[in-house]
């Protein structure tokens, strides 16, 4: 617990930083729920032929899973706060459309009779009987949704919106606890916190003597209450609101993505802080956008400048080409076709080759004496693999592996991404996993990489992508980039990965003191 104390007051800036921009988030995508569900809600309960299909579709968004929605979203809305606030508006909406058309259907008809008979109009009885007596109902339904959006919000991480789900996140990756406990407990308490105001919202906003199965709910409530309830809201609106509306501004900025593995993380910050050192360009940093694919399409969609990719993802993962162990064949192919589909440009290749590995303990290693990948083959349908999603999935990765090792069958395949995949080696619950060669866990963990033998993966060595905006926008970048990736190598690499991942170090504070070693930044 101590331990736990200590690592948050160390980053407790970035914690609150966070947790607002969480709240933030939340609250804009909540509000806009309010505002699309509240008046469906009332349309179907005068349409009934809408009653239905409307119910229907809300159902179906919430039965899609949210990374599914990212995922669909991302295309049309790009990366960043909008997918997720879609997103969470998509869930949102079930919860409030239904509890404000049942809210409305509980009304007794003798009421609404009543209403009619002293001649108050359509408009008048919605506003002044139903909503008035339906706000129970539909207070628990905005409850709900509000509450749930929290948890949901943490998915936003995984595509460069921000909250508290950037620790989540990050702590999975490198396997560090202290950091997911650093993003879910402050997210939990940001629960908690909006539920007990919500209930205090709900007791202020209906009528007394209407109730939803509290009696506490019955109780006056005093007007500085209300006041104060009042003004709250009011301000914690014009703040989410205003904040979204200011961030959806262009800023003049040269914008450097990076997917969510540490390496990415690390190699982001390293161009920012050099082009910001060497040139007079602002630097935005729009980093941990979960995979590779999505960098490339923010890339190819104009809102990301650059971000470092791997000449195998490019080569075999993006164009499709077939296998092919020559490096420097593989660059060239790359970047003339990357060119000429893409319209964007390979800046000079860098040293380290983070080439896929298969990688066991040692006692693996020992027991079936294994030291290449045809070794493995021999022995595979008795051992259990733990890849990656992205290596269960590329074509040139584990489906294609049979063109040069036929007799590759592994007993069980349990894909996972980021650090756990090495927890689960380390425990004996699974036999191998593909490693990246630069990968500091490797040492942690004292494994044994085989020798691709029959040459069958790619090389993957990182290569600045930059988009027709950096080229002609920001020249000078250009050779301050080519500059640095002289400078990484592939054991200089496993290095800084290692005190990512292994001593629990800021990615920013790592790149920052390898550009100084290196002399080429000032302290």
């Amino acid at each position: 617990m101590s331990e736990f104390l200590e690592y948050v007051q160390s980053i407790q800036g970035q914690i609150l930083s966070l947790s607002w921009e969480h709240v933030e988030l939340t609250l804009f995508s909540v509000i806009l729920a309010i505002a699309i569900g509240v008046p469906l809600g009332i349309l179907i309960s005068y349409l009934k032929k809408l009653t239905k299909p409307v119910l229907g579709i809300a159902n179906i968004f919430q039965a899609i899973p949210s990374l599914a929605l990212l995922g669909f979203a991302i295309p049309f809305l790009g990366i960043g706060s909008k997918p997720a606030i879609f997103m969470v508006i998509l869930y949102s909406l079930l919860p409030i459309i239904k509890n404000t058309y049942t809210g409305i259907q509980s009304i007794p008809d003798q009421t609404l009779e009543a209403a009619k008979g002293i001649g108050m109009t359509r408009a008048q009885i919605l506003i002044k009987v139903q909503i008035p007596m339906a706000l129970p109902i539909i207070m628990a339904g905005v409850r709900i949704s509000a509450v749930t959006a929290v948890g949901l919000m943490t998915i936003a991480a995984f595509i460069g919106a921000g909250g508290l789900g950037y620790l989540v996140y990050s702590g999975i990756r490198t396997s560090n606890n202290m950091q997911i406990l650093a993003g879910a407990v402050p997210a939990c308490i940001l629960a908690l916190v909006i539920d007990s105001f919500m209930g205090i919202l709900e007791r202020v906003v209906v009528p007394e003597g209407l109730t939803i199965g509290n009696s506490q709910t019955n109780r006056p409530v005093r007007k500085s209450t209300k006041l104060i309830v009042s003004l709250l809201c009011l301000c914690l609106l014009m703040a989410s609101v205003g904040g979204r509306l200011m961030k959806g501004v262009s800023k003049d900025a040269l914008h450097i993505g990076s997917s969510d593995m540490s390496e990415q993380l690390i190699l982001g910050n390293m161009y920012a802080d050099m082009i910001e050192a060497k040139t007079d360009y602002k630097v935005q940093r729009d980093l941990s956008l979960g995979g590779v694919q999505i960098c490339f399409s923010a890339l190819q969609n104009g809102q990301i400048d650059m971000y470092v990719d791997y000449t195998g993802t490019l080569y075999g993962d993006i164009l499709k080409m077939k296998s092919n162990s020559n490096a420097d064949e593989v660059y060239r192919i790359a970047k003339e076709k990357i060119k000429e589909q893409y319209n964007l440009t390979l800046l000079d290749q860098t040293p380290f080759n983070d080439t896929y590995t298969f990688t066991v303990r040692k006692d693996t290693a020992e027991k079936y004496n294994l030291k290449t990948v045809s070794d493995l083959e021999k022995v595979s349908d008795r051992l259990t693999i733990t890849p990656t999603l992205a290596f269960n999935n590329r074509k040139e990765a584990l489906p294609g592996i049979k063109s040069k090792y036929p007799n590759m069958n592994f007993q069980d395949n349990i894909a996972m991404d980021g650090a756990t995949r090495y927890v689960a080696l380390a425990n004996k619950e699974s036999d191998v996993i593909d490693a990246y060669s630069t990968d500091g866990l490797i040492d942690y963990y004292d494994l044994v990489v085989l020798e691709d033998d029959k040459q069958y993966f790619l090389p993957y060595y990182g290569v600045p992508m930059v988009s027709e905006h950096l080229l002609t926008e920001y020249p000078d970048a250009v050779g301050v980039i080519n500059e640095l990736s002289k400078h990484l190598s592939s054991e200089g690499m496993r290095k800084l990965n290692y005190e990512v991942d292994v001593k629990k170090r800021e990615p920013a504070e790592v790149a920052h003191e390898f550009l100084v070693q290196e002399g080429l930044l000032e302290k």
